[in-house]
């Protein structure tokens, strides 16, 4: 007989995922800023989206196998933790060797350099990843799914508001220099990425100290998990399970396969967003001509003009407040998620916080306004355009967006996935969160400099776009465990 799985404090829940802000602090970094660092270090626009694209590659190997893995972990450390702890270090070592990326130079080229430090912080990244998603599925009962779901969602973003406005604090509170000439990493960047790995590796420390997940027993007792289905096998030679794995993938629950429409169009729209908001901001707002994001124009001037630098170093810095703005009000609507999901369903919730996001990215063409203004940010003040204040009215919707992207797909997915295969299942899940940055890795670039002609904020128009059709494949979803949830809730009561 299966037994009650027990519920957990706020403050469990809170710990499960507490080490999920620092992994998010990392990679808002990277988002924020890795842009910055490829252009600096010689990349175009055309090829940035190309160099993006080992970010869900890695994603794309490494979550399943971590997956597959951590379902068949039972050790001294636990089921899920020993490989957060690992991903977490890895991740560290990452953030310390990519802003030195023109060190190496005397033994490779600093573009590559940057490329394969970007690949080892993406493949540790998803290392955590995968196991906190499942943690989660694993500790939290069916009836608070919503609520550690919304934790999870509110921690990432408290993460990301820090590790997007990082740069820019150091900058104008503390004083370091933000500008970098070709070929270097400014170096308020390279000390927010020392930050960052700080932070990191002690929240991570946090969260495999403070929980403890489920004995072997314990967890076969509340998923009603007979052994022998829990117990793996002896290991099969790797075409066996390449087989079995295949026919997981083919096989996998209907509820994953709609979701993975909703995700293709809103992973689409967010690769595009981090990749090509800081050329698209550079451009529309401080008004810099697109000739200064070709490598080739650069080499063939007799200089880059100090203003041209000095508004690509203050527009790289503004991403981040923008990031962190959007990240803030994610963290926000977290807060209420799961209330607004129990009242009003997660579908409707989902969809319109998936359609508030596309119509905010179609409306930063409305937001041109090269006026200088004072801005009070209470850390600082700070001389921007106009329009650059006002792009922070489309990050409302932007960091709703997100907020929902983080919580429901894995909320509305938990309740379809069998116990003993939840790892494996998350794991395949990130294939919807992979292959649509893929694609848009492989296109968006060409989209950008063929249709467009490398104006940079028409791209983020075509985010916007995908998002409203992922909103509209919401409603195609199915919800097994709703009932679950319902009959749960009224038990309470």
């Amino acid at each position: 007989m299966q037994a009650t799985q027990p519920r957990l404090s706020f403050w469990q829940i809170w710990n499960v995922s507490f080490g999920f802000l620092g992994v998010q602090f990392g990679f808002a970094l990277q988002n924020a800023n890795v842009s910055r660092i490829l252009s600096d270090l010689g990349a175009d626009l055309h090829s940035l989206s190309l160099f993006w694209l080992v970010a869900p590659i890695m994603g794309l190997i490494v979550q399943p196998i971590v997956g597959a893995a951590s379902d068949r972990t039972w050790n001294g450390l636990g089921r899920r933790r020993p490989f957060i702890l690992a991903g977490a270090i890895a991740a560290v070592i990452g953030m310390i060797l990519l802003p030195n990326a023109p060190i190496f130079v005397a033994f490779v080229a600093p573009m590559l350099m940057g490329a394969l430090m970007v690949a080892l912080m993406d493949a540790s990244f998803n290392v955590c990843f995968q196991p906190f998603r499942s943690l989660v599925s694993d500790m939290v009962p069916p009836s608070q799914r919503n609520v550690g779901y919304s934790v999870q969602s509110f921690l990432i973003n408290i993460g990301a508001v820090i590790g997007s406005i990082l740069p820019f604090v150091l900058t104008n509170v503390v004083g370091l220099e933000n500008t970098a000439q070709m070929g270097e990493v400014a170096p308020s960047v390279m000390w927010a990425f020392y930050i960052g790995a700080t932070v990191l590796l002690g929240t991570v420390l946090w969260t495999v100290f403070r929980t403890k997940e489920y004995s072997p027993q314990e967890y076969r007792r509340y998923k009603g998990v007979t052994e022998a289905t829990s117990v793996p096998a002896k290991k099969a030679p790797l075409s066996t399970r390449l087989s079995e794995f295949s026919l997981l993938v083919v096989n996998m629950p209907k509820t994953m396969k709609q979701l993975a429409v909703v995700q293709f169009f809103s992973w689409f729209a967010l690769f595009i967003m981090w990749v090509y908001t800081t050329p698209a901001i550079t451009q529309h707002i401080w008004n810099v001509d697109k000739q200064w994001f070709d490598p080739a124009f650069i080499a063939a001037a007799p200089m880059v003009p100090e203003t041209i630098i000095m508004a690509k170093g203050a527009a790289g810095d503004w991403v981040g407040i923008l990031f962190a703005a959007y990240s803030v009000f994610a963290a926000i609507f977290s807060i209420f998620l799961a209330r607004l999901a129990d009242k009003f369903g997660r579908k409707l919730v989902y969809a319109g916080a998936l359609a508030l996001g596309g119509v905010s990215y179609v409306s930063f063409l409305m937001f041109q306004d090269l006026t200088m203004v004072n801005v009070n940010l209470l850390i600082t003040d700070v001389t921007v355009p106009l329009g650059a204040v006002k792009l922070l009215i489309p990050m409302v919707g932007v960091g709703i967006a997100w907020a929902a992207i983080l919580a429901m797909p894995y909320a509305m997915l938990a309740g379809a996935l069998p116990a003993n295969k939840t790892g494996v299942y998350m794991g395949i899940f990130n294939f919807t969160v992979a292959i649509p940055q893929i694609v848009s890795g492989l296109t968006a670039g060409w989209i950008l400099s063929s249709v467009f002609e490398n104006e940079a904020k028409y791209i983020i128009v075509v985010a916007g776009v995908s998002m409203l059709i992922g909103a509209i494949a919401v409603f195609f979803v199915n919800e097994p465990d709703a009932e679950i949830i319902h009959n749960a809730q009224g038990e309470q009561a």
